[in-house]
């Protein structure tokens, strides 16, 4: 565990050309609230989709991500925070600091299995037995606004509005087409968007999801400057969820950049984070997704491919890249904004992703490829012929396949839905220079519901208890990183404190530095796997059996953890591939 002032030295192309000055001295204040005895401070919480452990400059990166990489230089970055394996799991915990299991996600709905569906804790929804912070903010005194993906219900009880927001602009879904209203995969008939109590339709000239949902943001904050209230922003990106898409001159200013390959980029991100010190020397990159049982995500040979696949492949992962470029130069215009209005001091920024990488094809499909056919006139980015320039434009549904997302994920194990680093390992950055002294990281283990405890901490407001408002709800249960923001402790968890996870059947026991997880096949053998996860992020060395009396208390705290929260296991034949494709057949809201 570590919390020393560090700068990263990033590569200069990446990077605004800013000398960064570190404040030594913390505040003494126990609460942002208390820092200027002045209103308090507004917060912002910036959600990427899908994001890949490296795939920001700050962690590694040779994409351009200057904004976010401000944010690192003069925050704190945590280097071993952990999410939920997929999306709207972890936006449930995240907005209510409750176990996904009581939040209405104890599966995401797309893959629920037959004996999941109807149980306490799985509508598949944001149920009434949580409080969202929005809600909480909103009683005490904040303007509240939402845009983007919110994946947490589409029904007049659980969009944003039913949960506390004063203003948002909602995506119900998964994802979308990001130039244009439409589903992105047959599992939805068709896409809803929000505005507060309202469906409506998006805009049909100039529209782009980030640039549109970024744009809301700063309408909503603008339309209610002069009541001088504190504010608090959700923005949950479609970047970089599949289909990938971007303005083409985004996906050009990386032409040659990819050339090399996955292999390549995983190696030179590998190098570089640890030149860095996010990750330590002894480090190894795991090498079991060179062999995995699931063909669609096995690890390709770069050097196999014809001329013409390596070009392809290469404006794959540049249109990715361009549209995590794109995002970061939208995180810039708002916090610009908030510059100009004067509020920037007074907000704390915090940025992360929901989990990591994705390695789906969903065009190598038979299925999909028939639904895309027969319901959209649009042209396959495989049958281009040579010419890859309309690959994210309108009409081009890109994705960049099991090479590429082993690459973003560097260093880590494997990807999105598995309880491995790869899926479950995320960035997660926190800015406020009035009270968090810049250039920081922690290694400190963190868990994605303690980001509500925090951010409540950090204003001076009260966690909500066993009920709210006349109802009963579920007691948040996260800790406060806001005493290590601060200076005030090393840790956010106790190294005796066990923290435990599930979805979908993976699994995973916390302690200290320790991980013991459980994956079905592809990727595990459905048998405990103990890892020091600071050691050896890769998940290399499985410790199980030297340590197998520590293997022991992890089940054991595995099935308290079970019990405690309603987890209802999955079946032993449970595939979520093939549950989603059942699903879909009964619609997305079965």
């Amino acid at each position: 565990m570590s919390t020393t002032p560090q700068i990263p030295k990033l590569f200069a192309t990446l990077l605004s050309a800013v000398l960064i000055t570190a404040c030594s001295d913390r505040p003494s204040e126990e609460s942002a609230a208390k820092a200027d005895g002045q209103r308090k401070p507004n917060l912002v919480v910036l959600i990427a989709d899908d994001m890949g452990y490296g795939d920001i400059g700050a962690f590694g990166s040779e994409i351009s991500t200057p904004n976010i990489d401000r944010l690192a230089q003069e925050g704190m970055s945590f280097t071993n925070f952990h999410a939920g394996a997929t999306c709207s799991p972890t936006r449930s915990m995240l907005i209510s600091g409750v176990d996904n299991h009581r939040t209405g996600l104890g599966n995401m709905h797309e893959i629920m299995a037959d004996n999941q569906f109807g149980k306490p804790g799985y509508e598949g929804y944001l149920n009434q037995r949580v409080v969202s912070i929005a809600t909480v903010l909103g009683d005490n005194g904040y303007n509240t606004y939402m845009a983007g993906k919110w994946h947490l219900g589409g029904t007049p009880e659980s969009i944003p509005h039913a949960h506390g927001f004063k203003r948002s602009f909602a995506l119900a879904e998964s994802g979308a087409d990001n130039w244009v209203e439409q589903p992105y995969a047959p599992m939805y008939e068709r896409v809803h968007y929000f505005e507060d109590a309202n469906e409506v339709s998006l805009p049909t000239e100039d529209y782009f999801s980030s640039n549109f949902y970024t744009q809301k943001i700063i309408d909503y904050i603008e339309a209610d400057r002069s009541d001088d209230k504190p504010f608090m922003v959700w923005l949950g990106y479609q970047a970089v969820h599949y289909p990938h898409q971007a303005p083409r001159e985004f996906i050009d200013k990386y032409n040659g950049v990819y050339d090399a390959g996955w292999t390549a980029l995983r190696q030179s991100r590998f190098e570089r984070q640890k030149s860095l010190g996010l990750i330590p020397q002894e480090a190894r990159l795991d090498t079991v997704m060179d062999k995995s049982t699931l063909d669609d995500w096995r690890l390709p040979d770069w050097d196999a491919l014809s001329p013409e696949e390596q070009k392809f492949n290469a404006r794959r992962m540049q249109t990715y890249a361009g549209m995590l470029d794109n995002m970061d130069t939208n995180i810039g215009k708002l916090l610009d904004y908030l510059e100009d209005i004067g509020e920037r001091d007074n907000t704390i920024i915090v940025f992360l992703a929901d989990n990591g990488a994705d390695p789906n094809q969903l065009p190598l499909n038979p299925a999909y490829r028939q639904w895309y056919t027969q319901n959209y006139d649009y042209t396959y980015i495989e049958d281009y012929a040579g010419d890859y320039s309309p690959m994210g434009q309108k009409g081009a549904f890109a994705d960049y396949g099991p090479g590429w997302a082993t690459a973003a994920n560097t260093p880590n194990a494997y990807y999105k839905t598995y309880s491995t680093e790869g899926g479950v390992r995320v960035p997660f950055i926190v800015w406020y220079p009035k009270a968090v002294s810049g250039g920081q990281r922690s290694d400190a283990f963190t868990y994605v519901k303690d980001v509500f405890a925090t951010l409540l901490d950090a204003v001076d407001v009260p966690l909500p208890g066993s009920s709210y408002a006349g109802r009963e709800v579920h007691a948040p249960d996260g800790a406060s990183a806001w005493p290590l923001l601060t200076g005030k402790s090393d840790l956010v968890h106790e190294a005796s404190e066990a923290v435990g996870y599930e979805l979908a059947g993976s699994v995973a026991m916390y302690r200290g530095d320790l991980k013991l997880s459980r994956n079905p096949s592809p990727k595990g053998t459905g048998e405990w796997e103990l890892y020091d996860i600071i050691k050896d992020p890769g998940e290399t060395r499985d410790l199980a059996s030297k340590m197998p009396d520590v293997v022991a208390e992890l089940a054991k705290a595995y099935d308290a953890y079970q019990l405690k929260n309603d987890v209802v296991p999955v079946p032993d034949d449970y595939d979520p591939i093939a549950q989603l494709v059942k699903n879909s057949a009964h619609g997305a809201h079965h």
